[in-house]
């Protein structure tokens, strides 16, 4: 039912209209994320079997690149034993073995562990992601 005007000064004031404050809009949050955050705190089967995957996921990440470091550098002495011509090789008055085993392992070594940072990395946001995303 409208508000009559009152008589004050002449005028006519106008009723004010009608605001709807609605709180749970502002301070939603997404349940289902809280969910899987409450999972890891209480360390519950279904945050321990997540917690579980990441550990999985970063060490066959681990054992892959230690391959790749075992081959890369751990070959070249098969290399240097199977065909001795290759030892042989001399660039700029060195020997090649000493040139790949002294000087390329430096920065073949640093190479594997900026891929591993980067890849262990990866796989924390993938966790991350799935543990905030909402389900559906």
């Amino acid at each position: 039912m409208p508000v009559p005007p009152t008589e004050t000064s002449g005028r006519t004031p106008v009723a004010p209209g009608r605001t709807r404050v609605v709180l749970a809009e502002v301070s939603r949050r997404e349940p289902d994320a809280d969910r899987a955050r409450a999972e890891l705190a209480q360390q519950t089967r279904v945050g321990e079997a997540l917690v579980r995957g990441l550990v999985r996921a970063q060490l066959a990440l681990a054992l892959r690149l230690s391959l790749v470091v075992l081959i890369g550098l751990g070959g070249l002495p098969w290399l240097f034993a199977i065909a001795p011509a290759v030892g042989r090789v001399t660039v700029f008055g060195v020997n090649l073995p000493w040139l790949l085993l002294g000087v390329a392992s430096f920065p073949f070594l640093i190479a594997v562990g900026w891929a591993y940072v980067r890849l262990a990395e990866r796989n924390e946001q993938d966790f991350t992601d799935l543990v905030q995303r909402p389900e559906r």
